[in-house]
């Protein structure tokens, strides 16, 4: 009969201890600060004292540029793209080959999707058929030049969008219009 009693006991007390536990919160933290995160918030609005409205992400002031780049000197239309269609490139003449060189590994990651690695308009996505009418750069009708390709890279051209963002600066924006006239060169022969 104790034996009976120790059993029943231990049940009890086991099942009191257990009833009260909540198995989607711990009952207690060891270390508070690795389940709270502590962090900022980039658009939660809270006034941390630091920032203004409590806005962490905010736009730049007004009237700046960004480092190492500066806003092109032809507007965004087609009047603008033809007086860019008769620059030529700032970069310099003697460094032509490493010019052409990292043009063409811009090139390689931005531009082959679409218009193919030869600038035939036989890229992987039109081959894929998700993007079509990307035409050949050696194309009578399109009259391209390096400053009307900077031109459209810069600002975009009907379904391409501008890819001035993805460039990290003017001077690769020259480098991969410059590759591409060397392919309009290549397909033209």
């Amino acid at each position: 009969m104790k034996q009976f009693v120790k059993i029943v006991f231990a049940i009890l007390l086991v099942g009191s201890v257990t009833s009260c536990a909540d198995k989607n919160s711990p009952n207690y933290q060891y270390m508070p600060n690795m389940y709270e995160g502590v962090g900022y918030e980039t658009y939660a609005g809270v006034d941390n004292g630091l920032f203004p409205e409590g806005t962490e992400a905010m736009l730049p002031p007004a009237n700046t540029i960004s480092r190492n780049w500066l806003p092109f000197e032809y507007d965004n239309s087609p009047e603008g793209k033809e007086l860019a269609r008769a620059m030529s490139s700032p970069l310099d003449s003697l460094n032509t080959e490493e010019n052409l060189a990292k043009g063409a590994e811009l090139y390689a990651v931005y531009c082959a999707i679409c218009h193919g690695n030869k600038g035939d308009g036989q890229g992987w996505l039109v081959k894929q058929e998700k993007i079509l009418g990307v035409p050949s750069y050696d194309d009578v009708a399109r009259n391209i030049s390096v400053g009307s390709t900077y031109h459209t890279m810069y600002y975009g051209l009907n379904s391409m969008g501008s890819y001035a963002a993805q460039l990290s600066s003017e001077e690769e924006l020259w480098q991969v219009a410059e590759y591409v006239m060397k392919l309009k060169g290549d397909l033209s022969k």
